[in-house]
């Protein structure tokens, strides 16, 4: 099986929503950040009855063979939270180790460095697994914290602070279970847990979900794959399964078809159609797939150049997005505008 064809489409559903427009940290809309596919850890979710889940579940139905072998692959993010420290006899403020003091932001000639939270892509995989003979396959992964330090130097090559990045602990599991229908089609069914301890809770609603933030699972979503298989349309299963396929529990996540030979499904925490894909048109993501890609870049251009600073010094890839856009062709702006698809002749007679 080829997962890596619909890697495209299952990036733009992993970064959704990552940072939006117009792409500031001090934009309200980026003030409360990671609202798809969150699965909290357990202890926090039970504060929070019916608002947060710590698991999801995706179930499908696959036509196998005796040579049937599947593949499933979590994909996620991991925030990491990169905090600003100044060199002594600069700030005076809390300790953040024994050399640096902890700030929100810090200046050096001119170019501002600011507290965020990035985030670095996860995955786990249970692999090569015999569709005929599985009934019940499970894994735990476990990503183990870290922390990591990064010099800010003026032009001089004066040491002037840092960026210290930290994450933490993550624990959970993938489990993979087939259960035969009939005539050779199964329903597969893959669970997902974030099995992380987490004690820092607070009676603060809003402060305690920013602190679950960093021991949860970011727009976590599945991608399924087949060997010798096929796997049946949720949306339009056909008709002599239609029962079957309304028994499939979703929950968190909806399966699609992502691949034309019916051998990959994405099962994502956000609502598409079957065979997803990206506008050839598009020149990259725009972490916003409820917008249109020109109305986007011609707002991005609107910025002033005070937003757009904040925007460099800010994120990696906000960055990346604001750079790409100035340097947009015109030619590519055109297209942009919109295509035609899907056109077909004209019959004299036909209505």
């Amino acid at each position: 099986m080829n997962l890596a064809r619909v890697e495209e489409i299952a990036t733009a559903v992993l970064y959704e929503g990552y940072m939006l427009y117009p792409y500031r940290p001090s934009a309200v809309k980026n003030q409360q950040r990671w609202n798809f596919g969150v699965l909290c850890p357990p202890a926090y979710c039970a504060l929070q009855p019916g608002s947060e889940a710590s698991w999801m579940q995706t179930q499908c139905l696959l036509r196998t063979t005796p040579a049937s072998r599947v593949t499933v692959k979590l994909r996620f993010l991991q925030i990491i939270d990169r905090r600003v420290g100044e060199a002594p006899g600069r700030f005076t403020g809390g300790k953040m180790d024994s050399q640096f003091e902890g700030v929100d932001c810090l200046e050096i000639q001119g170019r501002v460095f600011r507290r965020w939270q990035e985030a670095s892509e996860r995955t786990a995989i249970c692999e090569d697994l015999e569709a005929a003979s599985l009934r019940n396959h499970a894994i735990d992964f476990t990503f183990p914290a870290g922390c990591l330090r990064e010099d800010l130097r003026d032009s001089n090559g004066a040491l002037a602070g840092m960026f210290l990045r930290e994450w933490q602990n993550l624990e959970g599991s993938l489990n993979v279970a087939v259960e035969p229908c009939r005539n050779n089609v199964v329903k597969l069914s893959v669970r997902v847990e974030n099995r992380t301890a987490f004690t820092r809770l607070d009676t603060n609603q809003a402060i305690a979900r920013e602190a679950a933030m960093p021991y949860s699972l970011i727009s976590a979503h599945m991608v399924l794959g087949v060997e010798n298989g096929e796997f049946l349309s949720s949306l339009d299963p056909p008709a002599d399964f239609k029962d079957a396929a309304a028994r499939c529990e979703n929950i968190g996540v909806w399966p699609v078809l992502a691949s034309d030979d019916a051998a990959t499904v994405l099962a994502s925490p956000i609502i598409l159609y079957d065979y997803p894909q990206i506008a050839p048109e598009s020149a990259g993501n725009l972490f916003d797939g409820t917008e249109i890609d020109e109305i986007l870049s011609l707002r991005i251009l609107t910025l002033t150049d005070q937003e757009k600073a904040e925007i460099r010094q800010s994120d990696d890839r906000a960055r990346e997005i604001l750079e790409r856009t100035e340097n947009i062709p015109e030619e590519q702006f055109l297209k942009l505008h919109g295509a035609l698809r899907g056109l077909t002749p004209f019959q004299e007679g036909s209505r």
